[in-house]
């Protein structure tokens, strides 16, 4: 057992994740049962073992095939599948730290930015939590991630997720913020210095404050004040940023309930074995479908059943 590894990926760990570590786990077995399915192509038992393992089993198994056939693991998984399921298998299988670093990095690498998943991690993720991505980052693919994010953003949006990348919890005393932010909005053009400052530097609890102190002044809720008075990317990312604080269940409900298969197959891997179970609770609140049902009006075969074993259950 690589006790190394367990002890390395608290991140991943958590209550309220739906993929548990397997309870008879035995990776000489699992080794055995591996190798049958990748020598047939046997895609079902294939998944069978990959979405009832956690990660830091997966990572036991890889290293025992390895030992074994001296061959990676992940290169067999991927002459065996074909499409979206090998893509999805492969993402099982990174670690955590490197499965985030790699979704940044597929975020810029691609032509044109994605925005939307860049902000969905760093508002999703502690301080703590992305400084280990940016080291895992840095060392995968040999660059910043700060530098990186720089040169794919520009303008105040490029301030908020550099600002967001190096975020960490300062003491502020919420009437002064909530005057800070008020008197932002008096010009004819927004200022969204105080809004980056504030919002990437406190604690929800606080923020939850504020932003009642701040609707209590407008006359409208926070998210209304933000589409009203910013435009394009930085309104974007302040409103995602926003219903982060309120709540990062809901947010992750409504970026699932949109079915895109990056976004579902992103997300789902990510929290798996962190909180999915809490963004299964607010997806059925939100849609009024379950999340294993909607799954299965939208993906198919075997793709299909490897969501359904990281979703777990019908709710």
């Amino acid at each position: 057992m690589d006790y190394e590894y367990f002890n390395s990926c608290e991140m991943c760990w958590g209550t309220l994740g739906t993929v548990r570590p397997f309870s008879n786990f035995r990776p000489d077995r699992d080794f055995i049962e591996l190798q049958a399915a990748l020598e047939k192509k046997d895609t079902v038992n294939l998944v069978r073992i990959l979405t009832n393992r956690n990660n830091a089993q997966r990572q036991v198994i890889a290293k025992t095939f390895e030992d074994i056939t001296h061959k990676d693991l992940t290169t067999s998984v991927k002459k065996a599948t074909t499409g979206n399921l090998g893509v999805l298998l492969l993402e099982l299988l990174m670690p955590p730290l490197e499965y985030e670093a790699h979704r940044l990095h597929q975020a810029t690498a691609r032509l044109g930015t994605d925005e939307e998943t860049l902000m969905e991690i760093l508002c999703t993720r502690s301080g703590s939590q992305l400084q280990e991505i940016s080291a895992t980052y840095k060392q995968l693919y040999k660059k910043d991630l700060e530098k990186e994010l720089k040169g794919e953003t520009s303008g105040d949006f490029a301030k908020l997720v550099v600002a967001l990348l190096n975020k960490e919890n300062v003491a502020g005393v919420v009437q002064r913020d909530i005057e800070f932010l008020s008197a932002s909005l008096n010009g004819s053009k927004a200022d969204a210095g105080p809004w980056i400052n504030i919002l990437t530097s406190r604690s929800s609890d606080h923020l939850s404050k504020v932003f009642m102190g701040l609707e209590l002044e407008t006359g409208q809720t926070v998210d209304q004040t933000v589409e009203k008075r910013f435009t394009g990317d930085i309104r974007m990312g302040l409103k995602i940023l926003v219903q982060c604080i309120q709540s990062p269940d809901v947010y992750l409900a409504k970026r699932l309930s949109t079915m895109k298969t990056p976004i579902v197959q992103g997300i789902m891997v990510s929290h798996s074995e962190e909180d999915l179970l809490c963004i299964r609770a607010a997806f059925l609140k939100l849609t009024g479908t379950s999340l294993y049902t909607e799954l299965q009006k939208h993906f198919k075969g075997d793709y299909l059943q490897v969501l359904l074993a990281i979703c777990r259950s019908e709710d």
